[in-house]
């Protein structure tokens, strides 16, 4: 019996509670554990300028001005990419993007802020589709019907219906139906205007301003109409997502009337690049003297969707550079980049120590710690054989009870190069009850009956 009391007059005079909840760590701190280092990026140009001038002509474009180009014209020059061979590019600016995630798979100068001619009526469609005005009729104002070819020819006071000037505006690039549609929706053209810049920045743009819905060469004391390449393919990857856009951009001819049944138009597709390659899916062409001739064109094939954006590549009589580069650029993709699974399945934590944790046994000191887990995911990237996937882990070294099931006490995150492609949480599956005092008595009462039968 003597021996009993001492043991409880011990118990209460040393014991302390961190004695019972375990062993005093460092603060709770972040760490990250990194599975490989980053690669250098795929896709950046260091070429020049080129240098050679070509001779002026008309432009052969639909929906296009004619005009003076400038005095140096394009040449291939030869771009280099990380791990690749290289390839020439007519294109001053261009950027291969994956549609999916808008990542810049290749770029020449592609976030340049430049002219873009017609490929801005990419913008002008997708904004009138998103309206929910398609089916209501459009009336032509003086300025519309003033717009240079290659226009539908409209009169003022001429009334059609906002879906037919959308094949008119996409198959044969008229610049009077763009600005019917653009005053309809915003209604003038500089409210339409706001209305694409606003969409723009939406979409993550950060060298795009916009002032005419047709791209006809402009400039206000804001700054001159135009984007970047890198924009350019990143608002064409956001028009993929749209049916009725691809649906309009592929018609091979359409025909319609004006309101009234007088008149009768036919519009034809000029988009070659649909029959190119096989799974090419949509596009955009355009020229003006400033811009030179542009285009953005999307291909898919499989679970692969590829979108190309060409800025200044050539002046007349070069309108097939487009096409070259195009093919370049998407031949390179196809051959280049292929989806992998990068997650980590079946990844082990260690245990991670509870500070003030009500001991699971009667253990004099216990530590008691917790397993991280994480649920298994998916997570496909589309790479090349030469990029690094990085993993960082941001788990605490040390937590405080009380904790819950479930609770999130980190997390894990995947990059590629600098990009973050995804953001995992990390979890703990049981629960950890605070310490309270009343478990020493229960603990030498414990030891009391263990001695007692003894």
């Amino acid at each position: 019996m003597k021996k009993g009391i001492a043991i409880l007059c011990l118990a209460l005079s040393l014991c302390q509670p961190g004695l019972f909840a375990g062993t005093k760590t460092a603060p709770a701190a972040v760490f990250a554990a990194e599975t490989a280092e980053t690669s250098a990026a795929a896709g950046e140009s260091a070429a020049e300028p080129p240098e050679n001038a070509e001779t002026p002509e008309t432009a052969e474009t639909a929906g296009e001005s004619a005009a003076e180009p400038p005095e140096n014209a394009e040449m291939p020059e030869t771009a280099e990419t990380a791990g690749e061979a290289a390839f020439s590019l007519y294109a001053r600016s261009a950027v291969l993007m994956d549609a999916d995630s808008g990542r810049v798979l290749f770029e020449k100068d592609g976030y340049s802020h430049m002219p873009n001619a017609s490929t801005t009526k990419i913008l002008t469609c997708i904004l009138a589709i998103e309206s929910g005005r398609m089916e209501e009729v459009a009336t032509a104002s003086a300025y519309a019907a003033s717009m240079p070819k290659v226009h539908l020819g409209m009169k003022q006071g001429e009334q059609f219906v906002l879906r037919d000037l959308l094949f008119s505006l996409m198959l044969e690039s008229h610049n009077d139906s763009a600005v019917v549609i653009a005053e309809h929706i915003g209604t003038t053209v500089e409210g339409f205007a706001a209305m694409m810049n606003q969409k723009a920045r939406e979409l993550g743009c950060t060298d795009t301003y916009f002032i005419t819905p047709n791209g006809l060469d402009a400039s206000d004391e804001k700054g001159s109409h135009g984007t970047s390449a890198r924009d350019l393919a990143l608002i064409m990857s956001y028009c993929l997502k749209n049916e009725t856009f691809l649906e309009i951009t592929r018609t091979p001819s359409y025909s319609f009337s004006n309101l009234e049944g007088t008149k009768q138009y036919s519009c034809n597709n000029h988009n070659t690049f649909l029959s190119m390659m096989e799974g090419a899916l949509t596009g955009k062409t355009g020229f003006t003297g400033s811009a030179g001739y542009c285009y953005v064109g999307a291909l898919r094939q499989g679970e692969r969707t590829f979108v190309v954006a060409l800025l200044a590549c050539g002046w007349p009589n070069n309108k097939s550079y487009k096409w070259s580069d195009t093919k370049e650029l998407m031949n390179y993709a196809l051959a280049n980049y292929q989806y992998e699974e990068v997650f980590e399945h079946g990844k082990e934590f260690s245990p991670v120590p509870v500070k003030n944790a009500m001991p699971t046994s009667w253990t004099l000191g216990q530590e008691v710690s917790v397993l991280p887990r994480i649920e298994d995911a998916q997570l496909k990237v589309l790479k090349n054989a030469s990029e690094e996937i990085r993993t960082v882990y941001e788990i605490p070294r040390e937590l405080t009870a009380p904790l819950q099931a479930g609770q999130e006490i980190g997390t894990v995150c995947y990059y590629l190069g600098d990009q973050e492609l995804a953001r995992y949480p990390v979890k703990i599956l049981e629960d950890v009850a605070e310490f309270e005092s009343s478990w020493y008595f229960s603990y030498v009462l414990q030891e009391f009956f263990l001695w007692k039968e003894q």
